[in-house]
């Protein structure tokens, strides 16, 4: 059978700074890739394509020790508000309501700029409206709403391949200023068997298969790019507690200009992400989000 790099790449038909032949917009544009239950040390371990950015100073690599608990919408919440569960309110998963403090989707969407994602539901739930309505929900073009373009799933199981390339057609199709890349595909292998399983290490993998094909069109575009996780996962397939196997995610910083600073040796936080994403769109920072943006 085919590798699976041999498979993705059959199935994109990109090759290296492809691009439609129209005029880069000048607006500075993220793209953050939240990779649920993604590990530090299963990142820099096991995705050679974002450590060879790194290696070769075209990324910045910083280790982010995560805030608590360790828990997905807890932590959806957190990145993209910037303070920490007791001030925001989301404080476990069970907690399915509208953010109530400004947000990156807010802050874009007030900037006459574009929204997109491609996530989980609970995303849709936290920024676009509750009850997530499986049907009308799950596809949203709407110049009106928080995300304007919005492609949720529901399964944990959703195949990332399909994922990633929802965006890219987003990508290509609205050119969002900020979009937001949400695969389920480490969370499910680390709940399903474990982080020092091959399934979990295969599927990082499979993720910087998928991205290796995909960043170069999106950095030609003028996207900066960052690649995180919200937790991580240990040998028991659960997350939550406060042990380093839970808390420790990378944080990839990936400028259009492919010039980064390699491994900084740096130990960051979750709360820095969304003034970073503010601070790489040149938009206005809220008071609410107190730490120190990363550029």
């Amino acid at each position: 059978m085919p590798s699976s790099a041999v498979l993705v790449d059959k199935d994109l038909h990109l090759t290296l700074f492809r691009w439609r032949d129209e005029a880069m917009d000048t607006a500075a544009k993220v793209i953050l890739v939240l990779s649920d239950a993604l590990r530090f040390d299963t990142a820099v371990q096991g995705m050679g394509f974002l450590g060879h950015l790194v290696e070769n100073r075209m990324a910045t690599l910083y280790k982010i020790h995560g805030e608590l608990p360790s828990l997905s919408r807890p932590m959806y919440e957190t990145i993209h508000t910037g303070l920490p569960v007791m001030e925001h309110g989301v404080v476990s998963n069970f907690v399915v309501r509208l953010s109530q403090k400004p947000h990156i989707f807010q802050v874009v969407k007030e900037a006459g700029r574009v929204t997109a994602a491609v996530a989980y539901f609970w995303i849709s739930e936290l920024y676009q409206r509750v009850p997530y309505d499986p049907i009308n929900d799950r596809e949203v073009d709407d110049p009106e709403a928080t995300i304007q373009h919005g492609r949720f799933y529901m399964r944990e199981d959703y195949p990332d391949e399909e994922l990633f390339l929802s965006a890219a057609t987003l990508v290509r199709k609205f050119r969002p200023d900020y979009l937001l890349v949400h695969p389920m595909g480490m969370d499910y292998k680390g709940e399903s068997h474990g982080a020092d399983s091959p399934q979990y290490r295969k599927q990082a993998l499979r993720q910087d298969v998928l991205l290796a094909n995909l960043l170069p069109e999106w950095l030609q575009a003028g996207y900066t790019v960052l690649v995180t996780g919200d937790h991580g996962i240990n040998s028991d397939r659960i997350h939550g507690g406060t042990t380093d196997e839970v808390r420790d995610v990378p944080l990839y910083l990936i400028p259009p200009n492919l010039q980064g600073k390699g491994w900084t040796g740096e130990t960051v936080s979750h709360l820095q992400i969304a003034p970073t994403v503010l601070k790489l769109m040149e938009l206005p920072i809220p008071s609410t989000m107190r730490a120190a943006p990363l550029v």
